[in-house]
């Protein structure tokens, strides 16, 4: 798969000017930003409008890590491998990726206070799932035709862009723009324990409304590389991106002010659970009257 410069290279628009013109926008809006909205919108009124300062884990970190070695795993040196040795040869690169990564990001460990063995444990998990994409990785090439180059550079997506709506004001990067025989594939990663792609759907369904908006087309297919198991993909149907704009509009009808009063608390369990709490948890206090 060649990268089209007119394809990989988007002008992005202001996003500042994109809310000012929108008629209902006080700002552009994201997945996680409209998440957030639904899973409390105090927790967005926190997050998005005061800005308060969050406390990082080492599962954003490492999901960090493990995006960052899959945007430069195709950007390797291909010219040594051969159809006898990819496999072995993919899982060393993959490994010298993460190694490279893991350090790149050591300031943000160390912050995280874990201990060796911790850190150890992390770090090993992540290689389980990074060598278990590159199984399925691998299983893709073997299906292909041609030299190990020619099936390498088909199966190459284009990586990390981020996509603006002007008409919706909302923003999305997107982890991989696939090429398949049925047509464009839009993916993201996760490395998250739980493998259910219905939980994306609002997330998928952004992706393919900034698709279209961006290239007059509707990507065929959505899907999610779940790195502790498969990947899983849904066709691109018109209730998806119904649903997407349907979202977006109402996160944009229901954060115009800055004022707390219009972002109601909803305790559950997202406020605390055994191993942790929400970031704004002290500041929320939400269990209290």
């Amino acid at each position: 798969m060649q990268k089209e410069e007119s394809t990989v290279v988007l002008q992005i628009p202001d996003t500042q000017t994109i809310a000012e013109n929108h008629p209902t926008a006080s700002r552009v809006q994201s997945p996680s930003s409209i998440k957030t909205f639904k899973q409390c919108p105090r927790k967005y009124y926190y997050s998005y409008i005061l800005e308060l300062e969050t406390t990082s884990n080492i599962y954003q970190v490492r999901g960090n890590i493990a995006h960052s070695v899959l945007e430069h795993f195709f950007d390797i040196e291909t010219s040594m491998i051969s159809l006898n040795n990819y496999e072995q040869h993919l899982k060393l690169v993959m490994q010298n990726l993460l190694l490279k990564e893991w350090q790149n990001y050591k300031e943000e460990l160390v912050k995280l206070e874990l201990s060796q063995e911790q850190e150890i444990k992390y770090f090993e998990e992540t290689l389980m799932m990074l060598f278990n994409w590159t199984n399925s990785f691998c299983q893709k090439i073997a299906k292909q035709q041609g030299t190990f180059q020619e099936r390498f550079k088909k199966l190459t997506p284009i990586r990390e862009l981020r996509y603006v709506s002007q008409e919706h004001a909302v923003q999305g990067f997107i982890d991989a723009i696939e090429h398949r025989d049925c047509g464009v594939c839009l993916m993201d990663y996760k490395t998250s324990s739980k493998q259910n792609i219905d939980e994306h759907l609002l997330q998928l369904g952004i992706y393919s409304l900034l698709y279209y908006e961006k290239h007059g087309v509707m990507p065929k297919q959505v899907g999610v590389y779940f790195l502790k198991g498969e990947e899983s993909i849904l066709e691109v149907d018109e209730e998806l991106v119904e649903m997407a704009k349907k979202e977006i509009a109402h996160v944009h009808e229901n954060t115009q002010t800055n004022n707390i009063n219009d972002y109601p608390k909803q305790p559950g369990g997202l406020c605390k659970w055994s191993s942790g709490q929400c970031d704004f948890y002290n500041t929320c206090r939400p269990f209290e009257k």
